[in-house]
């Protein structure tokens, strides 16, 4: 009878999983946040960091799925995706600890400062070992791991990441509707072209239809005036609940704070980061088996670099103004934000789209109505929040931005409508 109680009670995602299974599902947002830990080192711009988690997260659910029986892998599905094979017999694999070393291994190739890493696989070997995992398969695991990690990072070089510094840098128009940079340091626009990078699951080139933005036009009462005064009278009259909000959802590598002569950094875990995060946190809550919290981690991890991709383009084709810049020329000089304005021209607002596209794929995954515990930003002394579901997420996030006073509405309505729109067509190809 207390056996029979035993198996009514073990969580539903846990049952039929082995015991590497759960150690590796226990240790599996631990791996991912070491990736996030570097990037924060390394003050990784929000395109990059999206691209770092993919490459990373793809080689871990890689490898499990190559090693794993019953588990398909990506091949066929991402584009230009190198053939895959096993390298290392089966039986001296253990898939669970051979997926998390892909990721730190992936991950020590790919960012500027991933020999941190090392200390980090350091440790998931130790934690194995001493849970009796056998010499020959931690041996075997790791050379399969890093076997597939190779052949993902020679894929990552044909992506056109090591060309961009090679392209024209961006130049400021002077035109008065267009992005100028910004107080308090003025900084150049971040990646104007990384547009030019190769998608993992949309077509090259993908153009996702959305509204224009609002015509710049600061006449009273006109569509631009309209949306500029919103963002100045919010910013004036947000209550505690709002301001909360605007902060939570920050995400910003980029914040610098001046102390008389002092210049400090914050830096901030970035808008997909924020997601992986919730990611590993909502499969932790809900017991979700280590095969399809793997999937979920590389998918998403895949469609919000999209997204940032297609964001991108269309930021440097509307290249449209700031709010601080507008309302400081054309309102109030003296007025501030909440939060710091990024770097980057301001339509469509990208944590709009690349929130909106992770919580797409993410309930198609995991489910539409799945609710979880956010502690991300615990981190930096927020309390954690609660939501019904990861679309009521990423709505929270994208009106964060105007509680932020840092984008005008269309761009988070239209940014929304364009995640969405990535995440569609990405599910065409690998939600079959």
């Amino acid at each position: 009878m207390k056996q029979l109680l035993w198996l009514v009670l073990l969580p539903a995602g846990l049952f039929g999983q082995n015991k590497w299974e759960r150690l590796a599902s226990a240790r599996l947002r631990s791996v991912s946040f070491a990736l996030s830990e570097v990037m924060l080192h390394d003050g990784a711009n929000p395109p990059a960091a999206s691209r770092f988690y993919a490459y990373a997260l793809v080689a871990g659910y890689e490898t499990y799925a190559l090693y794993q029986s019953g588990q398909s892998g990506l091949q066929g599905r991402v584009n230009e995706y190198p053939a895959l094979r096993p390298t290392v017999a089966a039986d001296s694999v253990c898939a669970p600890f051979a997926a998390l070393w892909a990721i730190l291994e992936t991950g020590r190739g790919i960012m500027p400062s991933g020999q941190e890493l090392s200390a980090r696989q350091a440790e998931l070997e130790a934690f194995f070992r001493e849970k009796k995992l056998p010499e020959y398969r931690i041996a075997g695991s790791k050379a399969a791991a890093e076997a597939v990690a190779r052949e993902i990072l020679n894929w990552a070089k044909t992506d056109g990441y090591p060309q961009l510094t090679a392209l024209p840098r961006y130049r400021p128009t002077g035109a008065p509707g267009d992005w100028a940079p910004t107080p308090p340091d003025w900084m150049g626009a971040v990646e104007p072209q990384w547009h030019t990078l190769r998608p993992f699951l949309l077509d090259r080139n993908t153009v996702i239809e959305i509204p224009e933005p609002a015509p710049f036009d600061t006449t009273s009462g006109s569509p631009f005036f309209q949306l500029m005064d919103e963002v100045y009278q919010t910013s004036r009259s947000l209550n505690d609940e709002q301001r909360e909000i605007a902060l939570y959802w920050d995400c910003n590598p980029f914040a610098i704070f001046h102390a008389g002569h002092m210049m400090i950094g914050i830096k901030k875990i970035s808008p997909a980061g924020h997601w992986i995060n919730i990611i590993g946190q909502a499969c932790e809550q809900h017991d979700i088996a280590l095969g399809k919290a793997l999937q979920a981690h590389a998918l998403t991890a895949m469609v919000m670099a999209d997204a940032f991709i297609v964001c991108w383009q269309e930021k440097y084709r509307s290249n449209r103004i700031r709010p601080i810049t507008a309302i400081n020329r054309h309102l109030d000089a003296r007025w501030e934000p909440v939060l710091q304005t990024p770097p980057f021209p301001e339509y469509v607002s990208g944590h709009s789209a690349v929130s909106a596209a992770g919580a797409e794929m993410l309930s198609r995954l995991l489910g539409e109505d799945l609710g979880f515990t956010d502690h991300t930003e615990v981190l930096y002394g927020m309390k954690p929040r609660r939501f019904k579901s990861f679309r009521s997420a990423a709505d929270e996030a994208s009106i964060s931005r105007l509680y932020g006073g840092i984008h005008f509405r269309d761009a988070l309505d239209n940014g929304q409508l364009q995640g969405r729109a990535v995440a569609e067509k990405a599910w065409a190809r690998v939600g079959k």
